[in-house]
């Protein structure tokens, strides 16, 4: 009886060692979960780049409308996100008037808008300035 149990626990593990031979380690896939955002912002004051830098750092896409803000502030707020986009290997864009699109890394954007028409605009209109 000793040795059939014996034999048994020998065959098992025999076949085991075997089994474990014939599988192999699949490469890791990640598949996109789709939770990306755009968040389209008007801030209001310099204080708020900081909600901006967060969307950024959460990895969604960000428009930013500076019209509701100085020219002055604008440009801060402009410096500070250049600062972020940077450090999160992302990309800035003036996409308008005043409008500028923030990308984190993994967003690709194609393609480029032209300012043919902004071009036979004052040089000191306001809503060129930014």
């Amino acid at each position: 009886m000793a040795l059939n149990k014996l034999k048994k626990f020998v065959t098992e593990e025999v076949m085991d060692e075997v089994s474990e031979d014939e599988y192999y380690d699949a490469e890791k896939v990640t598949i996109p979960n789709g939770t990306g955002k755009m968040i389209l912002l008007e801030p209001r004051a310099y204080s708020e780049s900081q909600q901006i830098a967060d969307h950024l750092k959460k990895r969604n896409t960000v428009v930013v409308n500076m019209k509701r803000v100085t020219p002055d502030q604008a440009k801060r707020i402009v410096d500070f996100l250049s600062g972020t986009v940077y450090a999160i290997g992302g990309d800035l864009q003036k996409i308008g008037g005043g409008i500028f699109l923030c990308t984190p890394k993994n967003v690709n954007v194609e393609g480029t808008i032209s300012e043919d028409e902004e071009k036979g605009k004052k040089k000191n209109d306001p809503d060129l300035e930014w």
